[in-house]
Parts: structure tokens; sequence; C-alpha cells
């Protein structure tokens, strides 16, 4: 199996759906390498980077389901680091 490096830029502008993604990255959790978070108070949004190390269909996946989220964007920035396991 192939496993990428990415990371996942997230921007929320609604407060009601971070549970939802809270709980979905949750359940992605196994491939996450780290996350950062950054409250931007003054324009009310949240900013968050994930670093994942996955198969790129996980990754798409994480992603869609983040962006399908009302109020949250994200964008998948890829490595070129491949691994086989």
């Amino acid at each position: 199996m192939e496993t990428r490096v990415a990371v996942i830029g997230i921007i929320v502008e609604e407060a009601k759906s971070v549970e939802s993604l809270n709980a979905i990255l949750h359940e992605y959790g196994n491939y996450i390498i780290g996350r950062m978070g950054v409250p931007y108070r003054a324009k009310g949004i949240n900013v968050i980077s994930v670093a994942i190390d996955a198969p790129g269909d996980i990754i798409s996946a994480l992603a869609g389901k983040v962006g399908n989220l009302p109020g949250v964007s994200a964008k998948t920035a890829y490595s070129n680091v491949i691994t086989v396991e």
C-alpha cells in the first residue's frame, strides 16, 4: 500500500460545524501526524492545518468530508514523499 504525506488546510467560518469536524478528524486519527489550530478572533474564524500520512484515497475522503461541512472549506497540498508499506 502506498501512502503520501500531505497537509490539509481548513478554514472554519461556522462555529456550529466544529463538533462534526472534530468527529471526522477523530475518525481518521490513525493517519494524522499532527494538527494545529489558530483562532482568528478578529475575523471570527478558525484556521486549522492537519498533517497526514495515508493512502491517497483516505486523504481525499477526509478532505471531502471536511469540505462538505457547512461553513468549512478545505484544501490539500501533497508532498512528493510516497512510501510503500
